[in-house]
């Protein structure tokens, strides 16, 4: 069962409820994480997705969990894989 609309990116979630309220530019995150700019830059327009050691990282420095990153990556991530499938298969063994 697909959604309406895609579930929002942990790059949108960074972007817009982290980063512009606290005024934190994609350089100063990236110095604090220890990353390169572009990495942030990355995950912020949904070039890539956020990996366990990102979300480590960004649960730290926000005072989330990984599992918030990690989850909100998988949402995305469930949804376009079941886009790009379309029909599933039902299920193998027939209810008795």
């Amino acid at each position: 069962m697909l959604r309406e609309r895609e579930p929002t990116s942990p790059g949108e979630i960074l972007l817009e409820e982290f980063m512009k309220p606290l005024g934190l530019t994609q350089k100063r995150l990236a110095d604090h994480l220890g990353c390169d700019v572009k990495v942030i830059n990355r995950i912020i327009n949904g070039r890539t997705g956020v990996t366990p050691e990102m979300a480590l990282k960004l649960g730290a420095a926000f005072r989330t969990s990984p599992g918030f990153w990690l989850n909100a990556q998988k949402a995305v991530d469930l949804y376009r894989a079941a886009e790009s499938l379309g029909a599933l298969p039902g299920p193998l063994l027939q209810a008795i």
